[in-house]
């Protein structure tokens, strides 16, 4: 029988909700970005093929005093900046094969109505919530942010070092956030997995424990900004503070508050980087209890990649031409790559020697091998029909790394795509050992060995078929490529993981075609 996918009825599908963190609209998309991004992309994948009906936003942050800054620098109006901005963001996304269903941009008029909205509605519910304050304090244009002293070291920002802190004081409106430490705390408490991995918990937990001090809301002589909707007693009308206009996105990009929004939200998930957890895991949740609407289900912290132990920031110089790293051995070889060695869950180095190693080692000779020459050999031996034959014994050890696989990717032990890359990485292996001790051109010698050859290239074809499918999240042009050399029928990314186990490849006719992954030329002397 041959795999199917699994249909159901719109009514029947479940819902996964997803978002990145939008990228501030200044400068290029770094490699920490498209660590993110496709990351994202990856667990949106994979829930398309577990039976999912998925949504995967993402989006650009265009409003606040740095990309006012540095559009009057330009000579251009801030909304050319960021257009400009956007547009090379989105086709670096297109050109990572990261397939987002909505790109939102907080210029939008859509999402400026919902951001405002957001805001009267908290006012209504908890009056005391916007109060107005006159402030004083260190502000970090570059984080769009006041900072506290643990955030100051040597009266620069530990996130940007090379800006120089400004003092500001002016009355704004503030957001009484210290109001729902409580609240936050009982969340974290009854809900561990609301905020992930442990460690960015641990971080929250701690900030939490030292007390929470008010936030402004609004912003004084910030023309690029949402109007914050509430008059000051004096009658200024200020700019929305741009977290306040940032956070809001993941809710009004459901259309919020048109009636309807609730169908999708609350987000499954938010991927985030760990250096705005708090804005995510505090400020956002306080500002969705304020209002009386449902919190996303969980934050999930990724971390920084690093070159050479550095974190990558343009601020500070430190930076990899995202370009020659993809064009180095093609998209897929990238994605696979980033993901598998840099944690999803931590820190991480990129290097080209690790690049190079990782790309020769689990690429070109051992998937890529693999499916070269089980392909060669049902051509040469079977006239290129896969046979059908009894699944070998050495075969169900997959079991368990498919297993491995789900509990990476799934999202109940963690968000751990490295991991998910590692137990594939080990079915190629078992199947690379696998043919070595088989032996199947030895087989082909003997015509009384027929059937042990037939079985041997059977359970090959069914291995990297399978392999396609798990790997389709991740190497997704390269996984339909080798999708159509076996003469799989349809296509790797519409197949459903619940009929992995009855995949049968009994007649399939194979097509050898170019090398997936071919081997590096050897360094110019």
């Amino acid at each position: 029988m041959l795999m199917q996918t699994i249909l159901l009825s719109t009514t029947d599908v479940p819902r996964f909700y997803l978002t990145t963190a939008i990228d501030y609209a200044n400068g290029d998309p770094h490699l920490g970005h498209a660590l993110e991004k496709i990351g994202a992309d990856v667990i949106a994948r994979y829930h398309r093929l577990a039976g999912f009906d998925v949504h995967l936003l993402m989006g650009m942050d265009e409003h606040g005093q740095k990309v006012q800054q540095t559009a009057a620098a330009l000579g251009v109006t801030p909304l050319a900046f960021a257009d400009e901005i956007a547009t090379r963001f989105q086709a670096m996304w297109a050109r990572l094969n990261v397939q987002y269903d909505q790109f939102i941009r907080t210029t939008d008029t859509h999402h400026k109505v919902g951001v405002q909205a957001l805001i009267r509605r908290i006012a209504e519910r908890n009056p005391d919530d916007f109060y107005e304050r006159s402030y004083r304090g260190l502000y970090c244009v570059g984080c769009e942010a006041f900072k506290q002293d643990a955030d100051i070291v040597d009266g620069r920002c530990l996130l940007h070092p090379t800006r120089t802190l400004e003092e500001v004081e002016e009355r704004n409106w503030f957001f009484r956030l210290s109001k729902y430490q409580p609240f936050l705390q009982a969340l974290l408490a009854s809900n561990p997995s609301y905020i992930e991995p442990e460690s960015r918990r641990n971080e929250i937990l701690g900030l939490l424990a030292q007390g929470l001090e008010d936030v402004s809301a609004s912003r004084s002589r910030l023309d690029w900004a949402v109007p914050f909707p509430l008059p000051l007693s004096s009658g200024e009308r200020q700019g929305t503070y741009v977290w306040f206009d940032a956070l809001p996105n993941y809710l009004t990009a459901t259309g919020f508050p048109e009636a309807g929004f609730e169908t999708r939200w609350p987000a499954d998930v938010h991927i985030i980087g760990k250096d705005i957890t708090r804005f995510h895991a505090v400020i956002w949740p306080a500002m969705l209890e304020a209002a009386g609407l449902p919190l996303p289900k969980q934050v999930w912290a990724h971390g920084f990649v690093q070159l050479g132990g550095e974190r990558f920031s343009k601020s500070a110089g430190v930076k990899l031409d995202l370009g020659e790293a993809i064009d180095r051995y093609g998209v897929d070889a990238f994605r696979y790559v980033l993901l598998r060695e840099v944690p999803f869950d931590a820190d991480g180095n990129f290097s080209w020697e690790r690049f190079e190693e990782r790309y020769t080692s689990d690429l070109a000779n051992a998937f890529g091998n693999l499916a070269s020459r089980a392909t060669a050999m049902v051509e040469k031996y079977c006239d290129a029909i896969v046979p059908a034959a009894v699944q070998p014994a050495a075969e169900s050890g997959d079991a368990l790394d498919i297993t491995a696989y789900h509990a990476a990717l799934d999202g109940k032990h963690g968000w751990l795509l490295h991991d998910g890359l590692s137990a594939v990485a080990r079915m190629t292996a078992r199947a690379n050992e696998y043919t070595q001790a088989t032996a199947p051109w030895q087989l082909a010698k003997d015509a009384g060995k027929r059937a042990d050859l037939e079985q041997c290239l059977a359970s090959l074809i069914r291995r990297l078929a399978r392999q396609a499918v798990l790997l389709s999240p991740f190497m997704p042009d390269k996984a339909e490529a080798l999708w159509t050399q076996l003469g799989a029928p349809g296509k790797a990314c519409e197949q459903r993981f619940a009929a992995l186990d009855r995949l049968d490849v009994t007649g399939w006719r194979v097509a050898k075609g170019e090398g997936l992954f071919p081997r590096p030329l050897p360094p110019k002397p």
